[in-house]
């Protein structure tokens, strides 16, 4: 995962100024038969630690969940105004804001639809056995991890939110899917628990509840941000009516007004038609120098036709990309090549799926280091932070931490912003041409 650094030997040797938890992978690693390593700090970096900042890469994969598992195009929001859901923020209120003190080995509480059906049920074992290998590989375990159902429905994450709650819960990790993450956050809020889930609804996130999963926001703010330092100053986008072209969209004008990117214009389109939308961009083809296409490889060779006969020459505008990209029929299209695309370094996953087959003789889902990321996370937490390991305060530190798939952060909204590299696309294949950032400005 972290491969720069796999040669550090002790706590002492990571310092910075800040909190940082390691869970690192690399090859070196392979020798002590484990994913994470006592010898790497296996935890919180202290604040009064210091020493020469680390560089190289560091991020999740190049087939984003988004990509490469329909689990999470699904959970994908419609803009914050069209949001089915009510936003955990505006869950039941409570004048607390930090979890009740800890007493003892703190008890962290795992719902996942495991007995669900399709796609959320496959996910929810993958994210199980995560746990699992992530408390196995511990350096030393300062947590107790227990697992529940919660069916993949709302009434399920209730009942099984009120037994954890009964049971003595100290944080609560999922659930999967938005709705349930709903009646959880709710419940979990009024007794004070923090709940860090997986669900892509940002719309469900909200102080207390947490996002570690892949979101597309963080995406949309590396590529444009790399793209501006580039010299890329106008842009259009073409963009699908779809979930995930909607999240999309809705972070989109924000964070091109913060890196200094004026949009001439943001063409929507049905998938599978896409002729039209880019034709009506035909007529400021030479006001541009970048287009964003947030599609992914089912799309391809249709994106390619349009852009072709629009005349938008990839050649003399830069295309631009989400970890949607990561998919072997974008590379293999040559509209694409030269493309810049944001997505998470993917070593970590790759690593960490070699030690998960061993495990368990089959492949995990692509959002499996979630769960062993959090795990990893809040073990590290009260083996140094002690009583105040899951307050607000902590769990959303604007350090961030490490992980699998490299830096991320929680946001004091719920949401979660990762470290990101951006990849350019060859003919067959993709490469990193920026690598992802150590720490948060």
């Amino acid at each position: 995962m972290i491969s720069n650094f796999v040669s550090l030997g002790s706590k002492a040797d990571f310092g910075v100024k800040t909190l940082k938890v390691l869970a690192v992978i690399g090859l070196g690693l392979a020798l002590s038969g484990c994913i994470a390593s006592s010898r790497l700090g296996g935890g919180l970096i202290s604040p009064t630690q210091e020493a020469t900042p680390q560089t190289g890469p560091a991020e999740t994969d190049a087939t984003p969940p988004l990509a490469s598992e329909p689990i999470a195009g699904t959970e994908l929001p419609a803009p914050r105004a069209a949001a089915q859901t009510t936003p955990a923020s505006e869950a039941t209120p409570t004048s607390a804001t930090a979890p009740p003190p800890l007493t003892g080995t703190p008890k962290i509480v795992l719902l996942l639809p495991l007995s669900a059906s399709g796609r959320a049920g496959t996910a929810a074992q993958a994210l199980k056995n995560a746990a699992d290998l992530a408390m196995a590989d511990l350096p030393g375990v300062s947590i107790e991890l227990v697992v529940k159902d919660e069916r993949g429905t709302p009434d399920g994450a209730r009942e099984a939110t009120k037994q954890a709650i009964a049971e003595g819960a100290s944080v609560i990790i999922g659930p999967l899917l938005a709705s349930s993450v709903q009646a959880t956050g709710s419940i979990a809020r009024s007794a004070n628990r923090p709940v860090i889930a997986f669900s892509t609804d940002i719309g469900v996130a909200g102080r207390g509840v947490y996002l570690l999963s892949f979101l597309p926001q963080s995406d949309v703010d590396r590529i444009l941000s790399f793209a501006a330092a580039k010299g890329k100053k106008t842009i259009a986008a073409l963009i699908p009516e779809s979930t995930y072209g909607n999240a999309v969209n809705a972070t989109l004008q924000d964070v091109a007004a913060r890196n200094g990117i004026t949009i001439k214009a943001i063409e929507r389109y049905i998938p599978g038609a896409i002729d039209p939308a880019a034709q009506r961009l035909s007529a400021i083809k030479d006001q541009i120098d970048a287009l964003f296409i947030p599609e992914n490889g089912d799309n391809a060779a249709s994106v390619a036709k349009a852009l072709s006969g629009a005349g938008l020459d990839p050649k003399k505008i830069q295309l631009l990309g989400t970890s949607a990209w990561d998919d072997p029929h974008i590379f293999s299209a040559s509209a694409f090549t030269n493309g810049w695309f944001a997505m998470p370094d993917k070593s970590g996953f790759e690593t960490f799926a070699a030690k998960y087959r061993e495990r368990f003789s089959s492949d995990p889902t692509r959002i499996a280091t979630l769960a062993y990321d959090a795990v990893f996370l809040l073990n590290a937490l009260k083996k140094n932070k002690g009583d105040k390991a899951f307050d607000a305060e902590t769990l959303a530190t604007p350090e961030g931490a490490i992980g699998l798939d490299g830096l991320f952060r929680f946001r004091q909204d719920g949401t979660n912003q990762r470290g990101l590299v951006v990849m350019q696309v060859n003919k067959g294949s993709a490469t990193k041409i920026d690598n992802a950032p150590t720490n948060f400005p």
